[in-house]
């Protein structure tokens, strides 16, 4: 139909509209969205941040030390001056359930970033490179596989007098890596033979550029969720070797030596076990609770994120 049948003017000057163009949705964002729509992942993201300002502010706050003793107030309930208690040797047991909860995350924070990379890097090159490198990497996981890792672990930190790096490393290099190494490797032996890194290979590029720009990049998802899990292993890990006696020694405190020495006198002073057992409790749920969201908001085939 022309202009002149719908009874307008030909002269006017008639502009039309522009297109309106959607615009396109960042990756982040939509990771964001489908995280923030996990009710569970939020609420473990909020404890945990109540985790972290209070190992960070807990210190400062508290009326006394982890390492002053108050011989007025031995094994004396919670109260206006200690807040959680003290132990038997006056000790104020909310310093020192703030600071072992700070230890505690440092060594979850270098466990969990160790072997993440460890395990990334092995896997991923194991696979890409395949041959006698392969053969030797998977004999290496599998017998790590079936010793007893813990018992290793246990001689090395007692040994080391409870030293909260010794033991860190050691979670890293001979606990950690060898299960989640095994996994990527099973992943990245189907992304080496994806058309972009035989592409990447024939323009020359390093195996281990390719490796670090091609493969490790597309199983990012899993990476994260690796680094989340790892926490929890690592505070987990941690509090059974202090329990035990082979873990974090004196002066140092962390949640799993607090919990350790709490047990003994649970009938008779049970706040020395619940508060940081509490916390303890709170760090693990608040972990699986954020890797179970991040698990639904980076992998494209679940629905309980919801529609992006």
């Amino acid at each position: 139909m022309s202009i002149e049948t719908m009874g307008l003017n030909p002269d006017l000057n008639v502009e039309m509209a522009p297109p309106t163009r959607r615009k396109r949705t960042s990756m982040w964002r939509l990771y964001s969205r489908r995280f923030l729509r996990n009710r569970g992942a939020i609420i473990g993201l909020v404890v945990l941040a109540a985790l972290v300002v209070f190992a960070i502010v807990g210190p400062l706050v508290a009326q006394y030390g982890h390492t002053e003793l108050d011989f007025l107030a031995l094994r004396k309930g919670p109260s206006a001056e200690h807040w959680f208690g003290t132990n038997g040797s006056g000790n104020d047991n909310f310093a020192q359930v703030a600071v072992g909860l700070q230890r505690s995350m440092m060594i979850a924070l270098l466990v969990a970033v160790g072997t993440t990379v460890l395990s990334a890097v092995i896997g991923a090159t194991a696979a890409y490179y395949g041959g006698l490198y392969e053969r030797v990497a998977l004999i290496v996981i599998h017998f790590m596989m079936v010793v007893p890792n813990f018992l290793i672990l246990a001689m090395i930190s007692n040994d080391a007098g409870g030293n909260w790096l010794v033991i860190s490393l050691v979670m890293i290099f001979v606990v950690g890596w060898f299960m989640p190494a095994r996994i990527i490797w099973t992943l990245c032996l189907s992304i080496r033979e994806r058309e972009y890194v035989h592409a990447a290979r024939y323009a020359g590029l390093s195996g281990i550029r390719i490796v670090l720009r091609h493969m490790l990049p597309n199983i990012g998802s899993l990476l994260v969720i690796n680094f989340t899990l790892g926490v929890v292993f690592a505070v987990l890990t941690e509090t059974a070797l202090s329990f035990l006696g082979f873990g974090v020694k004196l002066p140092d405190v962390s949640l799993g030596a607090l919990i350790g020495a709490g047990s003994s006198t649970l009938a008779s002073a049970p706040w020395l076990f619940y508060f940081p057992a509490a916390a303890l409790t709170m760090l693990t749920v608040s972990m699986a609770l954020i890797a179970d969201g991040l698990r639904d908001a980076l992998d494209p085939t679940s629905a309980a994120g919801g529609r992006a």
